[in-house]
């Protein structure tokens, strides 16, 4: 992601820095920014409440986090999809929302951050064809591959049978942002 953004804004314009840190330790002086977004990543973090401690050491007085991430409903319509044609099928081993989630994850800033809202964002997929859902479904961190690509056919038809008239998706996602006050 850094690198194609480093492509798109370029890298002579001075108002951007790109850099790659362990957000453990922020190599940032305190009081150092407005804005702290972090995108889908906490959930991967080891230690969530070291990060945001961080977060709040670099943040400026008044500044915002802004973190997104998702909640337990988010797509289990492809879930509840492949588990129908083999329930051995788990399309990823990691509950990340588990980890930091929308269930949870006003409980985990709250220590850290004196104002902590979530705002949903109201989105939903419509997918039109069979082909665009098993690319996705081949394309998850899963098991679905060691079930799927011996019985391919069946899967695809299975699919296809489905999504007559397209597949709907819940989207489960949001942010939270959080302040200092």
């Amino acid at each position: 992601m850094l690198r194609d953004t480093r492509r798109s804004i370029g890298s002579e314009d001075s108002r951007f820095d790109f850099n790659t840190f362990d957000c453990c330790h922020i190599p940032y002086k305190d009081n150092s920014f407005d804005l702290v977004l972090a995108n889908h990543v906490l959930f991967y973090c080891e230690d969530i409440a070291q990060v945001c401690r961080e977060v709040n050491r670099v943040l400026k007085d008044g500044g915002t986090f802004i973190c997104s991430t998702y909640g337990s409903l988010h797509m289990n319509e492809v879930s509840q999809l492949v588990s129908d044609f083999d329930d051995r099928i788990v399309l990823s081993a990691d509950k990340l929302y588990e980890r930091f989630g929308r269930e949870n994850g006003n409980e985990i800033l709250s220590p850290f951050f004196s104002e902590v809202l979530w705002k949903s964002y109201d989105d939903s997929l419509l997918v039109p064809d069979s082909e665009t859902l098993i690319s996705y479904v081949l394309s998850c961190h899963g098991n679905q591959n060691q079930y799927i690509v011996d019985r391919f056919k069946d899967f695809r038809s299975f699919v296809k049978k489905k999504t007559t008239g397209g597949f709907y998706i819940t989207k489960d996602a949001g942010i939270f942002i959080c302040r200092n006050i």
